[in-house]
This record gives structure tokens, C-alpha cells and sequence, in this order.
């Protein structure tokens, strides 16, 4: 498991995260109303075993990804959960099993896992 230093200023901290340096950040829903507990942790635990595998956490670039374990996000249908920001893809059914696929495909590639796909809310283009 990941252990931080998580003593000094939040801006410490933040940039002990990498913080600043990432370029998507996937929210995954573990709670036990779309899915059951155990069904979100293994997805959790498999989006961050994926995630290290790749040196997508924690790093820097282009694919550089944030994760956050986030107890609901209010489907609470078809779990685990998932949205990708900042295009706001938002995915059903994310168990473990398809977590390889959706980094690869989705966090790698840059190409959403379409079947899984149930909505859309990107953020706002500051440039735009």
C-alpha cells in the first residue's frame, strides 16, 4: 500500500501528490448501493494496482492521472461508478475485471470504453 509523508504545508503535501501535474482525474464509486462493498473495493484496489503498474500515478505528462475512492456518486445503480474528468465521461459496470481495459483504452489511449459509457459532462475549456 502507498504510505505519504503527509507532514509539511498543503502545498507540500500537494506537491508531494503531484498535484498540479496531472492531466485527468477518475472519481470510483465503492459504496454499497450500486454495487456491493466488496465488488468496489476490488475495482478500487485493481484501478490503483493499474494505475502504479502503468506509471500513470504519480507522475507526470500527458496520461499523468489522479484517483479518488469516493463513497457515492449518486447513481447507485450498475456500479462501481466511474467519471473521468476533465471530459466527464461517466461509466457503468467499472468492476475490477474491466478496470486493464478502461486504462489502457480510456486513460492510455485517450478513447472512452464506448459500451460503457452512460453519459457525458465535460468540464468548460478555459480557452474556449
Amino acid at each position: 500500500m502507498e504510505k505519504f509523508d503527509k507532514s509539511g504545508s498543503l502545498p507540500e503535501v500537494a506537491e508531494k501528490l503531484g498535484i498540479g501535474e496531472y492531466h485527468r482525474h477518475v472519481f470510483l464509486c465503492t459504496g454499497d448501493k450500486c454495487c456491493t462493498a466488496e465488488v468496489g473495493l476490488a475495482a478500487w484496489e485493481a484501478l490503483k494496482q493499474e494505475l502504479k503498474d502503468r506509471k500513470l500515478s504519480l507522475s507526470t505528462g500527458p496520461n499523468a492521472c489522479y484517483r479518488t475512492k469516493v463513497g457515492c456518486l449518486r447513481i447507485c445503480q450498475s456500479g462501481p461508478i466511474a467519471v473521468v474528468y476533465p471530459e466527464g465521461t461517466w461509466y457503468s459496470g467499472l468492476t475490477a475485471e474491466r478496470i486493464p481495459l478502461f486504462v489502457q483504452q480510456h486513460l492510455v489511449e485517450g478513447d472512452p470504453v464506448r459500451e460503457w459509457v452512460f453519459a457525458g459532462n465535460p468540464l468548460p475549456n478555459e480557452e474556449e
